[in-house]
């Protein structure tokens, strides 16, 4: 996939407002691969609807959404499989992890289905976000900041052409951000992927070639 694209969209919660001021909704709007994109919203403002939509969960929005000219309503169950197999790479803002696994096992799930990391490229990722001490641990026994970073992990895992991330760092403090920041750079740099990342006042730190205001 080489283009997203927006085409006067808007969340039917928003249908028949007036005032919308918003460089997202109502106007057109291109993602492209191989770039970098910051998506800074207030809270109600549409943010996690925006990546809903760009991963198929929802589709309660008029305006058209288009993945390489393609409206995204029309896309069968196959090939939603394999955008979210190799398109799009999800952080959730509500992380998605299983409690009761280990921090590992919740990234080995998402390894095993795309065999894309070595164990030793994993580990190597752990340790760099200060939570080496944390791969056996349960992650219903850590902190909500260590289990994101486990999620960014996870998300590492999967080879794509875009990471969609949906506040990444909201619980982060400026070191783990910028940490954060330069893996989510160095992979995407490596294999071309573009960057969609959201916040609500707490912006990933990367170099990103266009700022949106939601």
């Amino acid at each position: 996939m080489q283009k997203i694209e927006l085409k006067n969209a808007l969340p039917r919660v928003f249908a028949g407002q007036t005032g919308i001021r918003s460089e997202v909704w109502l106007r057109p709007v291109a993602f492209e691969r191989g770039k970098k994109y910051l998506v800074s919203a207030e809270s109600g403002g549409g943010k996690s609807s925006l990546c809903a939509y760009l991963y198929g969960y929802r589709a309660d929005y008029s305006g058209e959404i288009l993945f390489d000219g393609n409206d995204i309503r029309s896309l069968s169950v196959a090939l939603w499989c394999d955008v979210r197999r190799g398109g799009i790479a999800y952080l959730p803002q509500e992380l998605r992890l299983f409690p009761e696994l280990t921090a590992y096992e919740n990234v080995e799930l998402k390894n095993r289905l795309t065999g894309y990391k070595k164990r030793s490229e994993i580990l190597s990722m752990f340790e760099r976000l200060g939570i080496a001490g944390k791969v056996d641990s349960p992650v219903a026994k850590m902190s909500i900041g260590q289990q994101q970073r486990v999620a960014v992990i996870r998300t590492l895992c999967q080879p794509c052409d875009f990471f969609l991330l949906d506040e990444p760092v909201s619980h982060l403090d400026a070191a783990n951000n910028a940490i954060v920041a330069a893996m989510v750079e160095e992979e995407a740099g490596r294999t071309g992927a573009g960057v969609i990342a959201t916040s609500v006042g707490n912006d990933l730190n990367i170099k990103a070639e266009e700022v949106l205001r939601l």
